[in-house]
């Protein structure tokens, strides 16, 4: 599927438990369908990361591509709540933190994912429910 110009995308490592859970998180907060997703490793990801100038290489960070911009690590997490439903738009509060301090944690984390969360073989396929909402995974 392309991409609605007016819908943002979260651009997410398809082989990491942690992020597929966040993926799941973000669906089931999301009822109106505004998130787009794509898989980093995904030929679509590649080309929105080349477009924003960002490694498509780069998969140890999760990004937001919203209103022609793209935001990664701890902002993109914090932008995404901006959609979501329900008291996780509490989250947004996050932003009082100073971003040096918000990305510590954010690469703390992500450096040890794979340990603490585990890996999967491959990319997550998308469930027939929600396969609109994911962009073309060549």
């Amino acid at each position: 599927m392309s991409r609605p110009a007016d819908k943002p995308v979260l651009l997410f490592d398809g082989v990491c438990n942690l992020c597929n859970r966040w993926v799941n998180f973000v669906i089931g907060r999301d009822p109106e369908g505004r998130i787009m997703f794509a898989p980093l490793q995904s030929d679509a990801a590649g080309k929105l990361l080349d477009e924003h100038g960002l490694d498509p290489d780069a998969m140890d960070t999760v990004v937001l591509i919203d209103g022609g911009r793209a935001y990664e690590r701890s902002e993109a997490a914090l932008r995404i709540a901006v959609y979501l439903k329900g008291p996780v738009r509490l989250l947004r509060i996050g932003r009082i933190l100073p971003k040096k301090l918000r990305d510590a944690l954010y690469d703390l984390v992500a450096r040890r994912r794979y340990r603490w969360f585990g890996k999967r073989k491959e990319c997550r396929m998308p469930e027939p429910g929600i396969k609109d909402r994911f962009l073309e995974m060549n």
